[in-house]
């Protein structure tokens, strides 16, 4: 009878439901209360002052942001990637503008590199964790990877600052300079691409990078069979994971001009596959080797967002 009632407990614990109803169980079941709010926001008619309420948590005396926003830098202290982070949600929650904006781009402009790019990351006090995919470097070079989803945010909100001129000139010049990207290279480059001002110089250099994805088989187009490496650094930041990427990936919206690169099968195909990823907790999975129980956890909410609103966007139905 013990083993009977230990398997009621486990099937009554099994979320039920649609897509939807099953992925907010498992958000309210495991996530921080950054994406319990974001989750609220994008599918239960959720206040964008709540997000904006819990972002103010994560962000720090110098104007930028800390405390694992990004679940793989651990401890307090601001990186770009966390400012990244934090844009991406002031874009979503129609707050990217502002003073809260200056203020970011004051911090932007203090951690940049002599170049006017962010680095990947910066310098912390020992004991601050990374993912070890993360450089542990005294300095770090200026990033496409930090850089271009930054500015692409930035100018996708018709936001002008004196930090944003030089930094928008790095990300022409790197994404110009790609020959052997690796997928998160290729994906911080479409970001900036997405918004990049010059439209018709934004929509050639989208296109040759579209070429070098699908050449250097940085997308997996049969996501059942898996991902290939491709031509990427198994050193470079966000690598080290070895998690596959797929069309939706390059295409989270049918407005990215990433979505140019694929035919409407490959898309379906992706899609397809994404939807059917929900897993029996009414998460999605984990895809990239995960390196620590806490990150682990918390980026499984973000990914379950994600998830839901790329299927939204393309009009697959998840409620």
């Amino acid at each position: 009878m013990a083993g009977r009632a230990a398997g009621r407990d486990e099937t009554a614990e099994r979320p039920v439901g649609s897509a939807l109803e099953r992925a907010g169980h498992f958000v309210w079941l495991t996530a921080r209360v950054l994406e319990q709010r974001r989750f609220a926001l994008h599918f239960l008619d959720g206040d964008a002052d709540a997000v904006e309420t819990a972002l103010l948590a994560y962000r720090n005396d110098d104007d930028g942001y800390g405390h694992a926003l990004d679940p793989d830098l651990r401890g307090p202290s601001s990186q770009p990637l966390h400012a990244a982070h934090a844009l991406r949600l002031l874009d979503e929650t129609g707050r990217c503008s502002g003073q809260r904006v200056e203020r970011l781009c004051r911090y932007l402009t203090a951690v940049s590199t002599a170049d006017g790019a962010l680095p990947t990351v910066s310098p912390t006090p020992p004991g601050h964790p990374r993912a070890p995919w993360f450089p542990a470097t005294d300095r770090s070079p200026g990033s496409l990877l930090a850089t271009g989803p930054v500015v692409g945010t930035l100018h996708a909100n018709g936001v002008w600052h004196a930090w944003l001129f030089r930094a928008t000139d790095f990300c022409w010049a790197a994404v110009d300079a790609l020959e052997k990207p690796h997928p998160g290279e290729a994906l911080a480059a479409l970001a900036f691409l997405d918004s990049a001002p010059d439209r018709a110089r934004a929509e050639a250099a989208a296109a040759r990078l579209g070429r070098l994805v699908r050449d250097q088989h940085l997308v997996a187009l049969d996501p059942e069979r898996g991902g290939t490496r491709g031509t990427r650094d198994v050193d470079a930041p966000w690598e080290g994971a070895d998690e596959a990427r797929f069309a939706y990936d390059f295409a989270r919206s049918p407005e990215s001009l990433g979505r140019r690169w694929f035919s409407d099968a490959e898309i379906d195909r992706s899609l397809d596959f994404l939807e059917h990823a929900q897993q029996p907790d009414g998460g999605w999975p984990l895809r990239r080797r995960p390196w620590a129980p806490a990150p682990r956890l918390e980026w499984r909410p973000v990914i379950t967002i994600e998830a839901l609103l790329t299927l939204r966007a393309y009009g697959r139905p998840v409620t």
